[in-house]
């Protein structure tokens, strides 16, 4: 009862804190208010939109679970291309801000529009953004099952998914943007709370030499061969990709500047520091045999068998926020990209009513795939990113301001994506190599070869 009273107060309190981001409110709002906050926010909502955009309900759920599933080398991808992102951010990050002032961009296909003009890669771009964006959606859906189960809710996992699909949806109605970054503040101190508070539980309650030791006699801290070379072309492949999520893009283009998206980027390797306690949570899951419906639920049936009830609220309360946050975000990305890519010629002031609408759309159709195709969480991570991570040849091209033919950019991030679902579904062996890294230098080889491989257009000189 107290986890729930906990749990319903943090909630209504992200719902206080939406109504409260309104400026004028409602239909006043502009599109490009809702979606980008005008381009005015500065480094401290910058920072927190971006971190809770990173650090979803992927990083409490999926990241435990995927060590009680694989052992602990199975999570170091995944620490590993985060913080090497970060480099990337830093000198990319104002070059995507700079990009967007010059196009007056909204979406990531905006850009390519912008510099490419190209309407055939503006839809490929934008369809595939919005394809690979759905099991990111389906990552949030299921993380926030496990943590409204953890609740000891009695309702089927349908009634959750709703639920929580329609929080997701107030966020957004209320003021776009605007809200989710006010959220942000609040998922980020509740999240970091939880699992700090799940962490030191476990070093109380069962000693963290203690849980380290009799997990190492279940799981293998080692890395065959094979391992390595797949945790270290992850990193590499996924660090790419890490800002050429639409949702990534445009919190960029919220900024008021290029040095505001420097400044952000110099202080989210911080967010770091939870993770010990994480890998501590899943280490005790694993060490008490712990027989779970799911490895999703490793994080919170620690904090069940530990916590009070206020406590346990407070978790659920955090993970809850993450996955609603990060839900928000991918909606308003997903809505823009419909209402001003794939339908251009939409006006401006229908765009944020039609956005509405596709958000729902998509809503419901990541609670379907949520409930008919359930998945370990980080593979859900994986393949989201085979298809993203296919923009950054292409992205690299807008960046740096070079000339390279619309036709190539658009065949090599077909190829790759194709590619990547094809060996995904085929699973090939080469080597343990992620499949999404091979498709990506496809990718790339099979730009440089059009681009050289084309005619160059005939620049026709009219008679004097």
């Amino acid at each position: 009862m107290m986890a729930s009273l906990v749990f319903l107060g943090v909630i209504l309190y992200s719902l206080y804190l939406a109504i409260r981001s309104r400026k004028g409110g409602g239909e006043s709002q502009s599109v490009h208010d809702f979606f980008v906050a005008s381009r005015q926010f500065g480094a401290w909502l910058v920072f927190f939109l971006a971190a809770g955009e990173v650090y979803s309900i992927g990083t409490m759920v999926g990241f435990p679970g995927g060590i009680y599933a694989k052992g602990p080398t199975y999570g170091v991808w995944f620490l590993g291309y985060i913080l090497l992102a970060y480099p990337l951010g830093y000198f990319l990050g104002p070059k995507i801000w700079e990009a967007g002032a010059r196009f007056n961009a909204i979406t990531l296909p905006d850009l390519f529009k912008g510099h490419y003009k190209s309407r055939a890669l503006e839809l490929i771009v934008a369809g595939s953004a919005i394809l690979f964006l759905l099991p990111w959606g389906q990552l949030q859906f299921t993380g926030l099952v496990a943590a409204l189960k953890g609740l000891g809710w009695n309702f089927t996992p349908l009634h959750l998914v709703l639920i929580s699909a329609a929080l997701a949806f107030t966020y957004i109605a209320i003021s776009g943007v605007r809200a989710t970054s006010y959220i942000a503040i609040l998922k980020d101190i509740v999240m970091l709370v939880a699992i700090i508070v799940v962490g030191l539980a476990v070093a109380m309650h069962a000693g963290v030499a203690d849980v380290f030791e009799a997990a190492s006699k279940q799981v293998s801290n080692h890395m065959n061969p094979t391992e390595l070379r797949f945790s270290m072309s992850t990193i590499f492949f996924q660090a790419m990709g890490f800002y050429m999520m639409p949702f990534a893009i445009q919190n960029f283009f919220t900024a008021k500047s290029a040095n505001t998206i420097r400044r952000t980027q110099i202080v989210m390797p911080l967010y770091m520091l939870m993770y010990p306690f994480l890998v501590l949570a899943s280490y005790y899951a694993i060490s008490q045999n712990l027989q779970l419906a799911s490895p999703n639920e490793a994080f919170f049936a620690a904090a069940i068998r530990l916590l009070p009830g206020w406590l346990l609220g407070l978790v659920a309360a955090g993970a809850a926020l993450s996955g609603l946050l990060v839900l928000a975000g991918i909606c308003l990305a997903i809505g823009p990209i419909v209402t001003r890519n794939l339908i251009p010629s939409m006006p401006e002031q229908k765009q944020k009513f039609a956005s509405k609408i596709v958000i729902a759309i998509y809503l419901m159709m990541s609670i379907v795939m949520t409930l008919f195709t359930p998945n370990l969480m980080l593979t859900l991570i994986n393949t989201a990113y085979y298809g993203v991570t296919q923009f950054f040849p292409g992205m690299l091209v807008i960046l740096f301001k070079r000339k390279v033919r619309p036709a190539a950019v658009a065949m090599g991030i077909l190829v790759g994506q194709v590619s990547a679902i094809a060996m995904y579904v085929v699973q090939p062996d080469f080597g343990g190599f992620n499949l999404g890294l091979i498709s990506l230098a496809a990718n790339v080889a099979v730009m440089f070869a059009m681009h050289v491989a084309l005619p160059r257009p005939v620049v026709r000189v009219g008679m004097a």
